[in-house]
């Protein structure tokens, strides 16, 4: 699931650029919340700060409605959150959408632009996958494998995913540990850069 990059109706900026160009001209005045440090939504706004090399504030919540909320209110002035937890407000005009993070524009927004169509190459992405304890029994993983890739496939389900941004992912268990392995090689950088700690 891409992020969507989203900021108060009042700041005066209506495109990813625009956002740059206004953190450029007045480093450090904006600020932008997250679900809390550590969070998917914290390490994709700091991996947008480095890459645009630009100074933003960062304001963390425990979860990500009530930053949501204080965004819509003007208290903080960005957020770049996956995007169910925006859609309706962006939909209402509650708060401004500027781009998606995936590399395609994405089925619930299709007007928006990329980041990447700014900063080449940017992606961050949300994922979700289902893990069992390490020593659970092959056949039962490959059963439970199976059965979640089965779902996964369904119309329904991958109707509902593609109504809010996501997209289903089925793969086996191997190709979902190497995918882990490559977003923590991924990642790790960007974390140590922007010196973040979870709490």
């Amino acid at each position: 699931m891409p992020n969507v990059l989203v900021v108060n109706t009042a700041v005066p900026a209506r495109s990813v650029q625009e956002l740059i160009t206004l953190a450029r001209a007045k480093p450090g005045s904006l600020r932008y919340a997250s679900g809390g440090n550590g969070s998917a939504a914290h390490i994709a706004m700091e991996y947008f700060k480095l890459r645009a090399q630009i100074d933003i504030g960062h304001v963390p919540y425990k979860e990500t409605s009530p930053a949501v909320t204080d965004v819509m209110g003007g208290h903080v002035e960005v957020i770049m959150t996956g995007v169910p937890a925006v859609l309706q407000q962006v939909r209402a005009g509650k708060l401004r959408a500027l781009a998606v993070s995936g590399l395609q524009p994405v089925e619930s927004l299709p007007e928006l632009p990329t980041i990447a169509s700014v900063i080449p190459d940017f992606e961050a992405i949300q994922w979700y996958g289902i893990v069992a304890p390490a020593r659970t029994p092959a056949p039962v993983i490959a059963m439970l494998n199976e059965e979640i890739n089965k779902a996964l496939a369904t119309p329904a389900l991958k109707a509902r995913l593609e109504a809010e941004g996501a997209a289903a992912a089925p793969m086996s268990p191997d190709a979902f540990g190497t995918m882990i392995a490559r977003e923590i090689a991924r990642w790790k950088p960007v974390i140590e850069q922007a010196h973040m700690k979870p709490e």
